[in-house]
């Protein structure tokens, strides 16, 4: 695991916890989350994944080598050629059509979630922009990972969201996440000093305070 990660989980460790343990992660893990919360879950993530793949676009616009621009490259093409149509194939098996996820409006915490993310990378360096991507590119893979181990194969198999916790537990996104905690650590190499260190602490903190906020998001349905 990557050094850095660990040292910005830990200084943010309280914001981290609400958001990989946040209720909306219990209840699905556990399987009593409502469906219309996952629905609108859903159709926010898609919404999110657009911004995403900007991000990614930013990430080579930032990049001084060959190497990182590439890496960007692979990323936003992944999004917009293969995990778009995913999702509305997902989205599909909860009754929202590919209609229902474009004519959709972002939620609040949607929109500031990824335009600070967007403003990190706008106005610091490549390091700035992965620090406040990995929360989600990095977080996702813990929580899917921590999910899948609680429970038998059986009781996955019949577990209703299956499919999410299958593609964050499975071994192509626990890829996609080890190779964000190596690009981090490269990038850290490279330009991290320890008087940097606390800004990006509360950088990262802030990303798991509005990761949080977009968990709540689809929570709210039912209040």
């Amino acid at each position: 695991m990557s050094a850095v990660f660990e040292r910005l989980k830990g200084a943010a460790s309280a914001d981290w916890s609400r958001y990989v343990e946040h209720d909306f992660v219990r209840r699905m893990g556990d399987g009593t989350l409502p469906d219309a919360a996952f629905r609108r879950y859903l159709v926010q993530d898609y919404l999110f994944l657009i911004q995403f793949a900007r991000a990614n676009a930013l990430a080579a616009y930032k990049s001084r080598t060959l190497a990182d621009m590439r890496r960007a490259q692979g990323a936003l093409s992944a999004i917009l050629d293969v995990e778009l149509d995913l999702h509305v194939r997902l989205s599909a098996r909860w009754g929202l059509s590919a209609v229902d996820l474009e004519r959709a409006r972002e939620e609040p915490a949607t929109t500031a979630y990824t335009r600070f993310v967007l403003d990190c990378g706008a106005s610091g360096d490549l390091l700035d922009l992965h620090v406040a991507l990995a929360p989600c590119v990095i977080g996702y893979g813990e929580i899917g990972a921590r999910l899948a181990a609680a429970l038998t194969p059986d009781a996955l198999a019949a577990h209703p969201y299956r499919d999410w916790i299958g593609e964050y537990a499975g071994a192509p996104y626990q890829g996609v996440a080890e190779a964000a905690r190596l690009h981090l650590e490269d990038l850290a190499v490279r330009s991290l000093t320890e008087r940097r260190f606390d800004e990006l602490a509360e950088m990262f903190a802030q990303a798991c305070r509005l990761e949080a906020d977009f968990w709540q998001t689809g929570l709210s349905i039912e209040t």
